[in-house]
């Protein structure tokens, strides 16, 4: 019979991490152990306030499930016993490790895909000044691509100042819901000539019809927060979106984030395999995607001022797949 085992762990942030709606010098993961015999798979997931998940109400659910997953519950079931959301990621991922561990295979082996390569990723500049952001944006001069957070249209004067800085850099610019409707179209042209890779979640989730649905208009319009699930496809690529963040705290989990990856891309949409802030061990399930996604944000540790044991490689701006000993 499995067991399985829940821990709340709280990991300090490398000085302090800044979007729109939050600064944080800290960040609590629930971590999920599904023991079997000797084996034992790993999850973990970052439960957000944004989605009105806590620690605690990530334990709690997870708890609801206990006796099924201790008496053998399998990933298709678990996709219709729990929704989607932080707390069926860390299941689901513990399940995926435990399975590969049981088999002596691999996650991609048992899903069908391609063995994950490394990649360059993004690496995340906090909202700040133009001045330290440009700073920053110098001191991280070993990374070629850069996400910006910004927290409004302000936030425009912090982008130029970056780019001044770093020609050689390309750019993702992350509003996380911070722009306005009438701002939107002043804030995409300003920077059409710029080397942006596109602009993410620029206005709430729930302004998607404001969204300018130009299609050839550059940079390109990413959604984060108003993407969860395959379902949510349709309705954004009408709004306008032409790329997509894909989080597995979002979907909840591996399962869930390859078929969402998969819709995605057969519908048209630039795939960003994503991160929230967290340990390798939230990232290493992701990189399990890695051949599908168009750009790479996993820099979740690299944001932390220590990791998890046995963590991913970071080569400079490339990360490389999980070892064995970490995930899957």
């Amino acid at each position: 019979m499995r067991q399985l085992k829940i821990e709340t762990q709280i990991w300090p942030v490398a000085g302090s991490f800044r979007i729109s709606r939050s600064a944080l010098t800290e960040i609590t993961v629930v971590r999920v152990t599904i023991m079997d015999g000797s084996h034992a798979g790993r999850g973990e997931c970052r439960p957000y306030p944004r989605y009105d998940e806590t620690p605690q109400s990530v334990s709690a659910q997870i708890e609801t499930v206990r006796e099924d997953i201790e008496n053998g519950l399998t990933l298709q079931d678990l996709q219709t016993l729990m929704p989607a959301g932080a707390a069926r990621n860390a299941v689901d991922c513990a399940l995926w490790d435990l399975k590969a561990k049981l088999s002596g295979t691999t996650a991609p082996q048992l899903l069908g895909i391609a063995p994950p390569q490394k990649r360059l990723t993004a690496y995340t500049l906090s909202i700040d000044t133009p001045e330290r952001m440009r700073r920053a944006a110098i001191k991280a001069k070993v990374y070629p691509l850069l996400k910006l957070k910004i927290g409004g249209m302000d936030g425009l004067k912090a982008c130029l100042a970056v780019m001044q800085a770093r020609p050689d850099a390309e750019l993702i610019i992350d509003a996380n819901e911070s722009l306005k409707p009438d701002e939107i179209e002043r804030f995409q042209s300003a920077l059409k000539d710029k080397p942006v890779v596109m602009i993410e979640q620029p206005l709430p989730h729930d302004h998607d019809m404001h969204i300018p649905n130009t299609p050839d208009a550059l940079p390109i319009f990413c959604a984060d927060e108003s993407l969860h699930t395959a379902k949510d496809l349709d309705r954004l690529w009408a709004a306008g979106y032409r790329a997509v963040n894909v989080k597995l705290d979002k979907c909840g989990g591996l399962t869930a984030g390859l078929e969402l990856t998969r819709a995605a891309k057969a519908k048209g949409f630039i795939i960003m395999a994503g991160c929230m802030v967290g340990t390798s061990l939230a990232m290493a399930p992701i990189m399990m995607l890695e051949s599908f996604a168009d750009v790479i944000d996993l820099d979740g540790p690299l944001l932390l001022a220590k990791d998890i044991d046995k963590g991913l490689k970071y080569d400079g701006s490339y990360v490389h797949p999980p070892k064995r000993e970490l995930w899957g």
